[in-house]
């Protein structure tokens, strides 16, 4: 079967390094705080997938369009995002993926419409072009697609990573992703080719418990996996909406902790996913100033390990 028929494409991983750099072999790109995208375009449908090659479409419907502004029949990665006051904002996007009310997704993209940031094409008119370098696969993406309010493509920088960087930095933005020009791509792969630089640090986190505590406040238990068992990773108790926390609160119970731990807390299956945003983490691996900036269905917990450079 077609590579575009089969709909089967998992996006190529980036892997992940502390500092800047400058290095004429590569281009820089931002890092946008959204949701990455697979967008299949032909002359006449848009199908969006997640990581998890599930459909985006009906949660993002003003994106429904985006084949009209292909040129060819083609497959984009990308990032879907959702601007508030001219940023991204990775709470609107969780919030929104949560939602299946039709009702609820009209209210919520009349005030906050999603975007696509084509960074990457996989597909150009009949055939794949995965196995050409990355600049090769910059100039179809700019033969391929034309920009409209919906769809954009990634304006990037060579060589100069420190100073883009620290722009980013200065407008208090994720970060910027680091990609060696020569580099193919690799469907669902983790490659060093591709390298993320984040001003704001932010991680995945299995939901393990929760603690009620006084005035409704609430504190979630979280881990993350290493050699295939989960570690407890601290508590999180800013940030947490009562949207969010129902559907927490909503999980099966369990008797006993995933990992040793003596607090008298509720226990839950370890099946969801957040992302919580942080100062720094000690040297055992624990959260300064962890603030839940919200679940995520794009993610299996098995994949939430503590980052490695």
């Amino acid at each position: 079967m077609d590579l575009f028929d089969q709909k089967g494409i998992r996006p190529m991983l980036i892997s992940e390094m502390k500092e800047a750099f400058d290095d004429p072999d590569f281009i820089y790109e931002l890092k946008q705080d959204g949701e990455r995208c697979i967008a299949y375009l032909d002359h006449s449908s848009t199908v969006l997938q997640n990581k998890r090659a599930l459909i985006l479409n009906a949660r993002y419907p003003e994106l429904s369009q985006l084949h009209k502004a292909a040129r060819v029949k083609c497959i984009l990665d990308g990032e879907l995002a959702i601007l508030v006051n001219g940023k991204p904002d990775f709470s609107e996007v969780q919030r929104r993926s949560l939602m299946s009310n039709p009702f609820k997704i009209e209210m919520a993209l009349k005030k906050y419409p999603a975007c696509f940031t084509a960074f990457d094409i996989l597909y150009y008119s009949d055939h794949p072009v995965m196995d050409l370098p990355l600049m090769e696969r910059k100039s179809l993406l700019n033969q391929a697609v034309k920009e409209n309010g919906s769809l954009a493509i990634s304006r990037y920088v060579e060589a100069n990573g420190i100073a883009f960087y620290h722009l980013a930095a200065e407008q208090d933005l994720e970060g910027i992703v680091a990609k060696r020009k020569e580099s193919l791509y690799f469907s669902g792969k983790r490659t060093k080719d591709w390298i993320k630089v984040k001003n704001l640090k932010d991680d995945d986190f299995v939901i393990c418990g929760y603690i009620q505590k006084e005035s409704n406040v609430v504190s979630l238990i979280l881990g993350q996996y290493s050699n295939q068992h989960l570690q407890y990773k601290g508590h999180v108790t800013l940030g947490i909406s009562r949207e969010d926390f129902q559907l927490i609160s909503d999980a099966p119970s369990i008797p006993t902790p995933p990992f040793n731990r003596r607090e008298e807390a509720v226990w839950i299956q370890p099946n969801l996913v957040c992302t919580v945003q942080y100062m720094e983490k000690t040297a055992s691996g624990m959260l300064r100033q962890p603030v839940f900036k919200g679940l995520r269905n794009d993610k299996v917990p098995w994949e939430c390990k503590e980052s490695r450079l």
